[in-house]
């Protein structure tokens, strides 16, 4: 059994992933501050986690969370790429200052591997498909530039330092507590919850746009993965986490009113600054380095999903 710290485990992957290990027979210390991730997210596990109420900025709180663990999942972030375009300087506070604490009070404990949830945004707009590790980073919103950033860190810390890092370039990733609510829900649980309350969903540009969706249990897996990789991969390499699956906001739309049994009528706003046209992910690199495989893709994925909205919206 294994001590593992999550940070921002009361948010959507966090939860998850905590769940994902208490599943396996580990103990779960949990950092969050609340400004995104929920209470009832953990409300089911309350009793088998050590809570911390606290910001990753907060080098005394995240002190008090890494003492004795094995590894960091570092999930805290301010997530959103129009938030980040509305507020870049609170982004990269956040995202960048909170990973730095996060890597330092990690190296002051003596824990050996972090592994930090990077993102796709990364690659920006460039043409090559699918998007591979060996294209160098694009990025085109301040919470892609933030990402970029926390995975030169994370090198920086395995070839300065010696720590164990490794970097999960997650692509859209949904499922189970993805909150569906504010101006910056993703995609899919907001297209759910409004068709659920028959109300038209909202697409930003033609729907033609595609992402490669991964359901969070691929994520979970790879987390752990990564956590118990061998060595000599934790050298602050980035890996893409997806599904080598692309599907576009058109076909996840009729897709939906075939599963939920409804016409679907969409209104289509103007694209947003900052938003990547199509994302496309290889898997090899993951596949090599901590064996990752996808094991639920967007059908399954979408399916269980409507489920967790219908008991739980």
């Amino acid at each position: 059994m294994a001590r593992y710290l999550v940070t921002g485990g009361a948010g959507f992957i966090g939860c998850n992933l905590v769940r994902f290990l208490l599943d396996r027979g580990h103990e779960a210390v949990v950092l969050d501050n609340f400004s995104t991730g929920k209470r009832a997210n953990l409300a089911a596990v309350a009793d088998r986690i050590r809570l911390v109420e606290g910001d990753v900025r907060d080098r005394a709180a995240v002190d008090a969370c890494v003492e004795g663990c094995q590894a960091v999942f570092h999930e805290a972030a301010l997530g959103s790429v129009p938030r980040s375009v509305a507020e870049p300087i609170l982004s990269h506070d956040v995202n960048v200052n909170g990973t730095l604490t996060v890597l330092e009070a990690a190296r002051a404990a003596g824990v050996r591997r972090v592994v930090f949830a990077a993102s796709s945004s990364a690659y920006g707009e460039q043409a090559d498909s699918p998007k591979h590790e060996q294209m160098a980073p694009a990025p085109i919103s301040p919470y892609a530039s933030g990402k970029v950033a926390c995975e030169m860190y994370m090198r920086a810390y395995a070839a300065v330092y010696g720590m164990q890092t490794l970097c999960l370039r997650y692509f859209n990733v949904f499922g189970p507590h993805q909150d569906p609510t504010g101006a910056y829900a993703a995609v899919i649980p907001a297209f759910v919850a409004r068709l659920l309350a028959n109300q038209p969903p909202v697409v930003y540009g033609d729907g033609e746009q595609s992402r490669d969706f991964c359901y969070i249990d691929n994520v979970c897996q790879a987390n752990y993965l990564a956590a118990t990789a061998p060595d000599e991969v934790c050298d602050g390499r980035a890996v893409n986490i997806a599904c080598n699956q692309a599907t576009t906001l058109n076909e996840i739309l009729a897709l939906l009113g075939e599963l939920l049994g409804t016409k679907v009528r969409a209104v289509y706003e103007p694209a947003r600054p900052g938003d990547v046209k199509h994302s496309l992910a290889s898997i090899d690199a993951a596949r090599q380095a901590i064996g990752y495989e996808p094991k639920v893709f967007f059908r399954e994925g979408l399916t269980r999903a409507i489920d967790w909205y219908r008991e739980n919206l």
